[in-house]
C-alpha cells in the first residue's frame, strides 16, 4: 500500500464507494485484494476522524433516525459460544439523517440495543447547536434513550407501522407489506406532519446500493468488525463531502454549510 499510488488508490477508493466488491476492484486495478483491504482500513480511519471533527455546532432542525441490518463473520443463529458474541453475528448501523440538507451527522455500528442507541442519541444530541425534531420508527429503546441524551430539549416523534402477517412456506427475500402508520408524538410539541422517516430510509437502500458488503444474499458481507466500521465511515465520508445529492446539486456537507465545494477522492485519502 505504501508504494501504491495516488492515482490507484483513487482508482481503489472510487470503486468502494461506488459498491464493487474486493475482488473486483482487485481485477479491475490489479491491486491485490489485501493491499485493497489495507487501505480500505486506513481511509476508513481517516473519514472517521473527518466525520468527528467536522460534525459540530449543526443548525439542523429535521432529523431523522432509523438502523440497518448486515452481519460480520457470520449470521447470529450460526454463532456458537466460541464465537465472540459482541464482534461477529448480526451488527447493526444507527444512522441520523437531516431531512433538509440530507447530511449524515452521526452514526454508530453496533448490537441492536439501548446501550447502542444511548451511545448513538447521545453523539448526536452533542453535534448539534439548537433544538430539533427528531423522528425514528417504533424501536423500543429510543424512548428512554432519547430521554436521555435530549431530556427534554426535543420535539420528538414516532412513526409506528403495522406490517401484514409473514406467509407461511419458503422464506422472503424482500420486506414485508406496511397496511398502517400511525405517527405519534413522544416528548416536546413535534410537528406531526413532518413525523417521518422516509427519507432515512431512503439512505439505507443507498447504503446497500453503495457499500458491497450491504447486499443481501452473497459472500461480501464483511470478515471482520473493524473492516465494516472502516466502509461505513468511508461511505458517509463520501456521501457528505464527494457525493453531490441529486435534489440539492451540492453535496450535503455544503448544503449544511460546513464546506463551500465539492471534495475530491484524494482528499478523503489524504
Amino acid at each position: 500500500m505504501n508504494i501504491l499510488s495516488t492515482e490507484k488508490q483513487e482508482m481503489v477508493i472510487k470503486g468502494l464507494v461506488e459498491g464493487a466488491s474486493i475482488r473486483s476492484i482487485e481485477r479491475m486495478t490489479g491491486v491485490h485484494r489485501d493491499t485493497i483491504m489495507r487501505l480500505m482500513v486506513k481511509v476508513g480511519k481517516n473519514c472517521e476522524k473527518l466525520m468527528n471533527e467536522s460534525m459540530h455546532n449543526l443548525k439542523c432542525e429535521n432529523i431523522q433516525v432509523d438502523e440497518i441490518w448486515c452481519f460480520v463473520g457470520k449470521k447470529q443463529r450460526h454463532l456458537t459460544v466460541n464465537d465472540n458474541m459482541e464482534e461477529l453475528g448480526d451488527q447493526w448501523v444507527f444512522v441520523a439523517l437531516d431531512a433538509d440538507s440530507k447530511l449524515i451527522p452521526s452514526y454508530a455500528v453496533g448490537k441492536r440495543t439501548y446501550q447502542t442507541a444511548c451511545a448513538f442519541l447521545n453523539d448526536l444530541s452533542e453535534r448539534l447547536d439548537n433544538r430539533v425534531q427528531l423522528s425514528s420508527d417504533s424501536f423500543i429503546p429510543y424512548v428512554n434513550a432519547v430521554e436521555q441524551s435530549f431530556g427534554m430539549n426535543v420535539d420528538y416523534g414516532q412513526i409506528v407501522k403495522s406490517y401484514e402477517a409473514e406467509p407461511i412456506g419458503a422464506g422472503r427475500y424482500s420486506p414485508p407489506h406496511v397496511i398502517s402508520a400511525e405517527r405519534m408524538a413522544i416528548t416536546g410539541n413535534p410537528e406531526v406532519c413532518n413525523i417521518s422517516t422516509s427519507h432515512v430510509e431512503r439512505q439505507n437502500l443507498t447504503m446497500r446500493m453503495q457499500m458491497r458488503r450491504f447486499t443481501r444474499l452473497t459472500n461480501a458481507f464483511s470478515k471482520k468488525l473493524e473492516n465494516l466500521k472502516a466502509a461505513v465511515a468511508l461511505h458517509f465520508a463520501h456521501y457528505n463531502f464527494v457525493r453531490v445529492h441529486g435534489s440539492l446539486r451540492v453535496t450535503p456537507a455544503m448544503a449544511a454549510g460546513i464546506t463551500d465545494h465539492i471534495w475530491e477522492i484524494k482528499d478523503i485519502i489524504a
